[in-house]
């Protein structure tokens, strides 16, 4: 379940509070993206002008062809957005040089401790923060909902001189102008004409959105303070979780990239847009907490993997969140194996509050509990013994929509009981706020993420304190509550944990290969706001925020892009595959107490690698990893041939002349910091290389924790690093033991040099062969 903002985002809207998921989702679009993939053409005006020809002659002439263009992609790769109708785009799709025509889509959005709790601190001195001298030289692309400039997060002060290779601009626009630029936001840019060729003209006349790079949502701000905010003493989210908030990476340069819209939603032809600009731009890293849930597109025809291709290939990583689809498996999303993708895990920061029973006894659960005028008793009622006429059998117990008695639940507070159908208390809250309830207490699976309420308190607890107070209930006439005051606590509870709420792996669309990436933290998690964001639960508007708690994998994609631009300060000339192996190969698979991660859900588990890829991100373990699986532009081509995209498509996306060879173990040996065998027919044999970072003259020796019902085989079982042998490979044959059709199953593989551990996870599931011809 993520915060109760990220959870009206994907009820209620597509980006954050107006425009209807179903009115989106149905929308009938207008706009085409024609991708034609790397630049035939060194000058971008070259490229633009054969744009227009292309256009020209499908339209008629010149003039009806910059009327329909939107965008001309120019500077990173080639292609356009137009408004086009269907049978103008299957016209175009013909023509040479096309790679593919995509209908514009709209996709969602989905820290005074948890860099702490990462160990990112400056007075640890062969630590990450340390040694990269907190990010100095690094600049992050964020491409998000925007940026409050005024947040104490963006000040200049001890930035450096904006560096010389950039070619970012800021670009102005309503209550933005160049003085909200600085040494610390040194590009801004906004993309709105994709959204408005799709939902008419944004009128921003009301306050709620801006023509410009300013953020009116918060969501982006959040993101971009989390990944490289400047230190802020005393902040807090209504003086809960007070301290000094900071970034991933203080001292590195932001750049603005606005493609969402608090109206509802981030174009398609907008996103490839701001990509095309960062490319050019000069960014090192590009966060992007944005994603669509499955069905995932093909990786040709989705905007973000697209976008993200041109930039990893040209030494941009790309970090992106997991979604907020869990904890149900196959969930995952932005799966290309050139993306690194966040998982959201807790930290060891609670906000307990107490549940004062009639009878003195105490009950705690969570909740951001700050008004003081409600710590009187109330009486408390459960919503099945409340339930509205007509209200279907069942439904009053959860709170569902329209199902409580308004007359027996005004001025009380009311127990709710998550059902199986609920991801979150959100329906259940706006429930008992048109009933005039006094409050909520909401059993429900349990979780760390903790949800925000303005207007009534609003307490989390598990399905056992909700049982006790039903037992309290049935034994009194005249059962009241009352409700502490939440409290801050720090290490109390047991962290991390995989988020109830985020997405999990396999991948649908690429099995093989192993999503999410990592996992980093993503609950509640408090960095700067914009204080022009409306609060969609409040229905009294609190004073504006300029910090706010929030949850979700949007949350923790930023972490990993701060860590991300200070191994970049440290490692300027490691390919982003490199870095993605560093972040996996070093990862954590034990909590801070030396126990087994755990992944919320229903029930918990024990985490494995479809809930937090290589594990828990370590981020001054990621600094000398050993050994890296490192990957390059010809691996990224031969996947889309493994994926069955054909010749010519893959030929105008990478720019070179391809020729797909029949190799039906490529996706196996993906040189990937994993190895995921989504169908092992009895026996298989795979490879991977591996380079050496650490000591010149070094010796690996390989240890094995095999998947159950498998004999894992490493060939060589030791490698041996010198001066002139930097890179070596070696295969490893897996071999089934189960005579029937089984489940994945998880294992390791370890390579140790004394020093190093260099692990890489397992994943296998086997097949009978022939099995579904079987009668």
């Amino acid at each position: 379940m993520a915060s109760l903002w990220i959870h009206s985002i994907i009820l209620l809207v597509l980006a954050l509070q107006l425009q209807p998921l179903v009115h989106v989702a149905l929308a009938s679009t207008n706009v085409h993206i024609v991708y034609m993939g790397e630049r035939q053409h060194d000058e971008p005006e070259l490229v633009q002008d054969s744009h227009h020809e292309v256009l020209s002659n499908i339209l008629g002439s010149h003039e009806a062809a910059k009327e329909s263009i939107l965008y001309s992609y120019k500077h990173g790769f080639s292609g356009f957005a137009a408004v086009l109708t269907e049978s103008q785009a299957k016209l175009i799709a013909d023509f040479p040089g096309v790679v593919r025509v995509v209908p514009n889509r709209v996709l969602s959005l989905q820290t005074t401790r948890s860099w702490d709790f990462l160990q990112v601190k400056p007075h640890i001195g062969n630590g990450i923060l340390s040694m990269s001298h907190s990010g100095i030289g690094s600049i992050i692309g964020v491409l998000d909902t925007g940026i409050w400039p005024e947040s104490e997060s963006f000040k200049d002060e001890g930035m450096g001189k904006v560096p010389s290779r950039w070619k970012g601009i800021c670009q102005i626009g309503e209550k933005f102008n160049h003085s909200h630029c600085n040494r610390k936001i040194i590009g801004a840019r906004w993309y709105v004409k994709g959204y408005e060729a799709e939902f008419g003209k944004l009128n921003t006349s009301d306050g709620v959105e801006y023509l410009s790079p300013r953020d009116a949502a918060g969501h982006g701000t959040h993101t971009a303070s989390t990944a490289a905010g400047l230190p802020v003493e005393n902040a807090s989210f209504m003086g809960l979780a007070q301290g000094l908030a900071r970034g991933g990476a203080p001292s590195a340069w932001l750049a603005v990239y606005k493609v969402c819209w608090s109206s509802g939603g981030c174009s398609s032809a907008d996103l490839l847009a701001a990509f095309d600009d960062a490319i050019l731009d000069g960014v090192d890293v590009l966060s992007v907490s944005l994603g669509s849930p499955p069905p995932l597109p093909a990786y040709v025809e989705d905007v973000l993997s697209i976008g993200s291709f041109h930039a990893v290939t040209k030494g941009i990583s790309v970090v992106c969140s997991a979604g907020n689809s869990g904890p149900y498996p196959q969930t995952v999303i932005n799966t290309a194996p050139w993306i690194i993708t966040v998982a959201a895990s807790t930290i060891d920061r609670a906000f307990p509050t107490v549940i004062i029973m009639g009878n003195n006894q105490t009950l705690v659960g969570q909740a951001f509990h700050t008004m003081k005028d409600m710590n009187k008793f109330h009486p408390i009622v459960y919503g099945d013994d409340i339930a509205a006429c007509g209200a279907v059998d069942g439904s009053a117990r959860s709170c569902d929509s329209g199902t409580l008695n308004a007359t027996l639940a005004r001025g009380k507070v009311v127990l709710c009981f998550q059902s199986r159908s609920q991801s979150s208390a959100i329906v259940a809250l706006s429930t008992v706020l048109d009933v005039q309830a006094a409050g909520l207490i909401f059993a429900q699976f349990p979780t760390k993420d903790v949800a925000i309420s303005w207007d009534i308190p609003f307490v989390q607890v598990d399905f056992a304190i909700g049982t006790s107070l039903l037992t309290y209930m049935g034994m009194t006439s005249n059962p009241v509550v009352k409700f502490s005051l939440t409290k801050t606590a720090v290490g109390q509870q047991i962290s991390p944990e995989v988020a109830f709420f985020s997405s999990r792996g396999p991948s649908s669309l690429s099995p093989s290969v192993l999503k999410p990436d990592i996992a980093a933290p993503g609950v509640n998690i408090l960095a700067s706001w914009s204080p022009a964001s409306p609060l969609p639960t409040a229905m009294t508007q609190p004073p504006p925020l300029n910090f706010n708690i929030e949850s979700g994998t949007s949350m923790a994609c930023p972490h990993i892009s701060g860590i991300v631009a200070l191994l970049k300060a440290i490692h300027p000339t490691w390919s982003p595959a490199a870095i993605k192996s560093a972040l996996v190969t070093t990862a954590s698979l034990e909590d801070e107490y030396g126990q087994c991660i755990v992944a919320e859900g229903a029930p918990h588990k024990k985490a494995d690698p479809f809930d937090y890829g290589g594990g828990h991100v370590d981020p001054n373990k990621a600094i000398a990893p050993g050994l890296i699986y490192d990957m390059g532009f010809s691996d990224y081509y031969h996947f889309l041939c493994a994926m069955g995209y054909n010749n010519s498509a893959i030929s105008s996306i990478t720019k070179a002349r391809i020729h797909c060879r029949k190799s039906a173990n490529f996706l196996a040996n993906l040189n990937l910091p994993s190895i995921t065998i989504p169908e092992l027919k009895k026996k298989l044999t795979v490879s991977r290389t591996v380079t050496n970072v650490g000591p010149v003259n070094s010796v690996y020796t390989a240890l094995v924790q095999a998947p159950a019902g498998t004999d894992v085989i490493v060939e060589p079982s030791s490698l041996f690093f010198n001066s002139t042998i930097r890179k070596l490979k070696f295969k490893v044959t897996f071999h089934s033991q189960l005579r029937v059709q089984g489940r994945y199953s998880f294992g390791n593989l370890l390579w140790k040099d004394g020093f190093h551990v260099v692990r890489i996870p397992l994943i296998v599931r086997t097949v009978i062969q022939d099995f579904y011809a079987e009668t």
